[in-house]
């Protein structure tokens, strides 16, 4: 597994497993077109998830030892509320909605890639899991109506 080299196994496993449920929503409503609403909103509801959880991880590193810095504390705070407001949209938007998460995640993991601070590894993973992620809610955007 050389996506990441140095990534401890268990985080690659785990986060290339997390790209199942970004890529396997455009596939299922495509293929299962009288399950595009639910794939459509499946998706939505997992990438506010994965949205919120990187501002949370965000967050923890943020808060890991003094002196705490309050400007990255409080843009932490940002990924959740863009989460929870695009998954407040209404049904009908449900594509805006899933370009908007694919926007955050990619404004996040351009955050991420050009951080100090983090094991060298971390960087070339979320690259892989960003466009992973952005891949498929994209591809939702374009194909799942719901």
């Amino acid at each position: 597994m050389s996506l990441a080299p140095g990534t401890p196994r268990v985080v690659l496993v785990y986060g290339l497993l997390g790209l199942i449920p970004f890529l396997a929503p455009p596939v299922l409503g495509g293929l299962f077109p009288d399950w595009s609403a639910l794939a459509a909103h499946g998706l939505a509801l997992y990438g506010g998830l994965i949205l919120s959880f990187l501002g949370g991880a965000r967050w923890a590193m943020a808060v890991r030892q003094p002196p705490v810095n309050g400007l990255t504390v409080s843009l932490a705070m940002l990924p959740t509320l863009v989460a929870l407001a695009l998954l407040l949209l209404p049904a009908h938007l449900r594509a805006v909605q899933l370009a908007g998460l694919a926007g955050g995640l990619l404004i996040h993991g351009v955050w991420d890639i050009r951080s100090r601070g983090l094991p060298d590894w971390y960087p070339r993973l979320r690259l892989v899991l960003t466009l992973g992620a952005v891949a498929g809610l994209s591809a939702g955007a374009l194909v799942l109506h719901g």
